[in-house]
């Protein structure tokens, strides 16, 4: 493996563990010339799943960008990165279980905005905002609305507490 600091190939692996979802093997390793420690992941190799997007067009899932989105969503916000690796590895779970070849992109915001909304709502909010191309305050009044009535639904009290 590649040190991603002086770009040795000569590695040593010092630990090995299942992720949380067991779904890839994480490796921290220490580079034979630098002595810097990374981090690499060992996953199984997939069949492809093709995205298709709004305009018909079809390329590879890619869950690093769903990463990146979710990281514009959440900057400022007490959301970490291991919160969001979370979330990608709950979304990648969820396409590739699907046991389809082909998946549509709103779907898998769908399934983003879903993971989101639990873990935050600011962040979800955003995430919604750029997904959904708000086009006025209109919309974006419309989706707080919804959000807000949902939480006045959640914190009701239920007849099993009367």
């Amino acid at each position: 493996m590649r040190c991603q600091y002086c770009g040795y190939l000569e590695s040593r692996v010092i630990d090995s563990r299942p992720t949380e979802e067991a779904t890839s093997i994480r490796r921290r390793r220490e580079c034979m010339r630098c002595g810097r420690r990374f981090t690499t992941y060992e996953k199984i190799e997939t069949a492809p799943v093709m995205v298709v997007k709004k305009d018909l067009r079809r390329e590879v899932f890619a869950p690093e960008k769903i990463k990146i989105g979710l990281l514009h969503a959440c900057q400022k916000r007490p959301v970490s990165v291991k919160d969001i690796d979370a979330i990608v590895e709950k979304v990648e779970k969820a396409v590739y279980s699907s046991g389809e070849d082909e998946i549509s992109s709103r779907r898998i915001g769908e399934l983003v905005m879903e993971e989101l909304k639990k873990q935050d709502e600011v962040a979800y909010v955003r995430f919604a905002s750029v997904y959904r191309q708000f086009t006025d305050v209109g919309s974006f009044m419309e989706e707080l609305n919804k959000l807000v009535t949902e939480n006045k639904l959640r914190t009701l009290p239920t007849e099993d507490a009367q």
